[in-house]
């Protein structure tokens, strides 16, 4: 099953469709044809490659009045050692070349350098002349993007720069150059990339930016509020779940494991405020979850 960072990369390069040639011709320095659109299309390549195997994103660029296909990029997104890609990735490049009828690049996209340098070896396909060389966008490859203005330009660009360079020295002006992009970004996208830039940055750059939010920093935005917000209520409802636990424990009642979860699972605050004051009287700690009662 792929993982959350696997699905946050791909979402990128969907949400923005310039993104698999921006990184192409700007950090890889690979020449791209000039396009007027960039389409992602479907990445179902059923028609050969069995069906549980499909290419993360496949990208058309596009040129002309007609919309003619120029170039196809296929992402494959690669969070470790696949010995299957090597075989596949070359069938994901012919089948793509073979619909759409115009030269495929395979773009293989990492954040970490080992797993860059295994993506980057070339594929004897076993006729002569015939090898897939894959071009891979690394950490290395990765702009670091503490621009304000080119942050709101190219908010996937930023969240990308967190991946990659969030745990450096970069890490907290990445995480303030997002937050100038932030407010711009419809209620989805910011939730998702904030996360993704948050959980991304070094504990460090997170307590600083996470400060900065607080205290009404000059680039606070939309998030950054929600945010402050979220981490206020998150905090708020752990306390109480903690005084749920406290009396129990005062009181020398056993808590079983589930009871233990649920209390620290609950986001209600109605719900534990109930529960503190149950816990003062019940006589076995399962009965704490009993809906009857006050």
């Amino acid at each position: 099953m792929p993982s959350v960072t696997h699905e946050a990369l791909v979402e990128l390069f969907k949400n923005r469709p310039t993104l698999a040639a921006e990184m192409l011709q700007d950090a890889l320095g690979q020449r791209v044809p000039t396009f007027t659109e960039a389409r992602v299309e479907s990445s179902d390549l059923a028609e050969i490659v069995p069906s549980d195997r499909r290419a993360d994103v496949i990208v058309v660029l596009l040129v002309g009045e007609q919309q003619r296909p120029a170039m196809a990029i296929v992402v494959e997104v690669q969070l470790g050692v696949d010995p299957d890609k090597p075989y596949v990735w070359p069938v994901y490049v012919t089948q793509t070349r073979a619909r759409h009828r115009c030269p495929t690049w395979l773009l293989a996209v990492t954040v970490d350098e080992e797993i860059a340098r295994w993506s980057a070896r070339s594929i004897d396909m076993g006729h002569p002349g015939l090898t897939l060389a894959p071009l891979v966008l690394g950490p290395a490859g990765v702009p670091v993007v503490t621009d304000a203005e080119q942050a709101r330009a190219a908010p996937e660009v930023v969240v990308l720069s967190a991946m990659a360079h969030g745990q450096g020295e970069a890490g907290e002006a990445i995480g303030v150059a997002f937050l100038a992009a932030a407010a711009g970004l419809d209620e989805e996208r910011r939730a998702v990339y904030g996360d993704l830039v948050l959980s991304s940055l070094s504990a460090a750059a997170r307590r600083t930016l996470e400060a900065m939010m607080k205290s009404g920093y000059e680039f606070q935005s939309e998030f950054a509020r929600s945010y402050v917000a979220k981490g206020v209520e998150k905090g708020r409802l752990e306390a109480k779940a903690q005084a749920v636990l406290a009396v129990l424990d005062a009181r020398g009642l056993e808590v079983p494991a589930e009871v233990r979860e649920r209390v620290l699972a609950s986001t209600d605050v109605a719900e534990l405020d109930r529960w503190i004051r149950r816990a003062a009287s019940v006589g076995d700690a399962r009965e704490l979850l009993a809906t009857t009662g006050s």
